[in-house]
């Protein structure tokens, strides 16, 4: 990977982390109503992908609940959990996602697990259910990260869902994405909402901002990079730099929102992360990464003329080595960021 494409995939991090930041300063210091904040970003997305709409994949009725659940679904679930939980706690139960993607394509698609992969999502939802757990309160987990977790799963399920559908470009896939999505928030946050144009007019411009870097530089610009980056790159090598996500989400969250980083969410945290490389990190992608950092890939070991074991992988090595984890019949799913969901490649 050249520098230039690294930068990008830390600016989409940035972007994603930015973007849990601002999630919780909308709903929370300006009060706005999470489902109507949800419908507003999406309106505004529908609008801007429309031309990207036709020709409608195949078959419909799956492209419309996996937009469903994928955008407004999963993002309404993380807007009301954020609510009533940091940043930072969420960025790590967002992470569950990924070996829920594991754990429904084995139930859904007959997909197996090796006992690596098992490891790394045992290690994951340990890790998870650790910052989520809140000692001391009623009730033993945080009911906003449960809604963190429930906006996991639904892109989770979405994503083992889309791995049935093909051709979908992105653009075209974020106009369906919106068009699913506005009607059903808009009747949510009309039956369930109050006070919505009051809170809006009340916040003026910084919503206005808010919602526009959300719905344009969020879902269209940094969605729109990463999947150049997917179609450049294996997605598995790309997954690794996506772990940048959450580790700056917490260092935002601590700098921005205050957020309280004791030993419990650190350690869990950390459970979680390990957990996550070692499902996505394997040896040829350790060498990837080696190749990412400039001047790292003219180290060598052994002698001069053997094959750097680090950093060079064989002639026609595969990327999938055997015991290496779950196996798709299909296509490789990638992990997309935002609210935990997670993507097929495109």
């Amino acid at each position: 990977m050249t520098l230039r494409d690294f930068s990008i995939a830390f600016l989409v991090c940035l972007t994603w982390a930015a973007h849990t930041i601002v999630s919780k300063l909308v709903v929370s210091g300006m009060e706005i109503p999470p489902l109507f904040y949800a419908a507003v970003r999406f309106g505004i997305v529908a609008l801007v992908a429309a031309p990207w709409l036709l020709p409608c994949p195949r078959p419909p009725w799956r492209v419309l609940v996996v937009a469903f659940l994928m955008g407004g679904g999963g993002f309404a679930l993380f807007f009301l959990g954020i609510k009533h939980s940091t940043p930072s706690s969420s960025a790590v139960v967002s992470q569950l996602g990924l070996p829920i993607t594991a754990l429904l394509s084995v139930l859904m698609l007959g997909e197996t697990i090796r006992w690596r992969r098992g490891v790394g999502i045992a290690l994951t939802l340990l890790g998870g259910m650790l910052v989520m757990w809140n000692p001391g309160e009623d009730f033993a987990v945080s009911g906003g990260l449960a809604l963190i977790l429930g906006s996991a799963f639904t892109g989770s399920l979405a994503a083992v869902m889309m791995k049935q559908i093909d051709g979908v470009k992105p653009l075209q896939f974020q106009a369906w994405v919106g068009l699913a999505s506005v009607l059903p928030l808009m009747l949510l946050t009309t039956g369930l909402e109050t006070g919505q144009l009051a809170q809006a007019t009340a916040a003026g411009w910084p919503f206005v901002t808010a919602v526009l870097f959300s719905a344009l530089v969020v879902s269209l610009f940094a969605h729109t990079l990463y999947y150049g980056l997917i179609q450049k790159y294996p997605a598995n090598m790309i997954a690794p730099l996506i772990v940048m996500n959450p580790l700056l989400t917490v260092a935002l969250g601590v700098l921005i929102t205050g957020d309280r980083f004791d030993l419990r969410t650190g350690l869990g945290s950390l459970i979680a992360l390990c957990g996550i490389m070692i499902i996505t990190l394997r040896r040829s992608h350790v060498a990837f990464l080696a190749r990412s950092v400039p001047g790292l890939h003219r180290l060598s070991i052994g002698r001069k003329g053997k094959r750097d074991s680090l950093t060079s992988p064989r002639p026609g090595e595969v990327e999938r080595s055997e015991g290496d984890g779950v196996r798709c019949p299909e296509r490789t799913l990638a992990v997309t960021g935002c609210g935990g969901a997670r993507r097929p490649l495109p």
